[in-house]
């Protein structure tokens, strides 16, 4: 049976310059909980990107036009074959399957942060919450062979 080994939540000013704090608060939950339990260094890391592009689109995009006090949540979740990550914003919704991804080769302005994205994670959702609120959900499963 699958279960919810541990959790963690933080909730942070819609600032950049609070990214150092966002990927320091993950590092110590790596360092506690998910180290030991086969998870490989280059997992993480890719983990840690995922969280900070997706810390960073929420204060470049979503909470543009907000003020910055705006808050951003985020909570991780280990489950006993997964990393849940779940950002919480206040930004207008959209659709970001309608973003065209980066063809090899050519430039466009914008859509690599979902591109980098969906190649970092197994499965990356963004959808509106009933709370006036957009959820970023990220999943990764647990893997000793990546």
């Amino acid at each position: 049976m699958l279960r919810i080994v541990q959790q963690d939540h933080l909730i942070v000013k819609s600032d950049l310059k609070l990214l150092n704090q966002v990927q320091e608060w993950f590092e110590q939950f790596c360092l506690q909980y998910l180290a030991q339990s086969g998870w490989s260094e280059s997992q993480l890391y890719r983990l840690n990107l995922a969280l900070a592009e997706g810390f960073t689109n929420a204060v470049r995009h979503a909470h543009h036009a907000l003020p910055p006090d705006t808050t951003i949540e985020i909570e991780l979740s280990l489950w006993s074959d997964r990393l849940e990550m779940r950002i919480w914003d206040y930004g207008k919704p959209f659709n970001p399957d309608a973003i065209a991804e980066p063809k090899p080769g050519t430039l466009q302005v914008g859509g690599y942060g979902w591109f980098l994205l969906r190649r970092l994670a197994d499965k990356v959702v963004y959808e509106r919450a009933g709370n006036s609120q957009n959820c970023l959900l990220i999943v990764k499963y647990c893997s000793t062979n990546k």
